[in-house]
């Protein structure tokens, strides 16, 4: 009994670590370098998403009222790559993701969340983006002005 008790609870504690390591979104990348290189493979937009997942009011906002429709993700399907820096405080992040956002976040000195930096498909920032009421409908017509520049 004593050796099923500790299976089980050695199960449940593997079972725990993997689900509190952080992943991206569906659709959305970690990995800055793969992402950059399909979208000027594919000539698109790159979206960084600077965010606090799970502590951040605001980021969770912007996550519910815009990345989670449907209208942005055919949109992004389209015309972005997206990529998720997360700062989160409770969900653990690989060491190498740790460093990667970090070394983002400093590179343009992101200071606030959310903040989403949007790149050309040569890795050029065209635009920096926040929080704005309006859901998808309004957060596409501001990268829409961007994929002109």
């Amino acid at each position: 009994m004593k050796t099923l008790v500790t299976s089980i609870a050695g199960a449940l504690a593997v079972l725990a670590l993997s689900t509190s390591a952080a992943i991206a979104k569906p659709g959305w990348s970690e990995d800055f370098a793969k992402a950059s290189a399909q979208a000027k493979a594919e000539k698109k937009l790159l979206l960084i998403d600077f965010t606090g997942s799970d502590w951040c009011g605001w980021c969770i906002k912007l996550d519910k009222e815009v990345f989670a429709k449907p209208e942005f993700a055919e949109y992004a399907k389209k015309n972005l790559v997206l990529v998720e820096a997360d700062f989160p405080r409770s969900k653990e992040l690989a060491k190498e993701v740790k460093e990667q956002n970090a070394k983002l976040q400093k590179e343009y000195k992101v200071q606030g969340y959310p903040t989403i930096i949007v790149l050309n498909a040569e890795g050029k920032k065209v635009g920096e983006l926040g929080y704005q009421p309006g859901g998808p409908a309004a957060f596409i017509a501001e990268l829409d002005k961007l994929k002109g520049k």
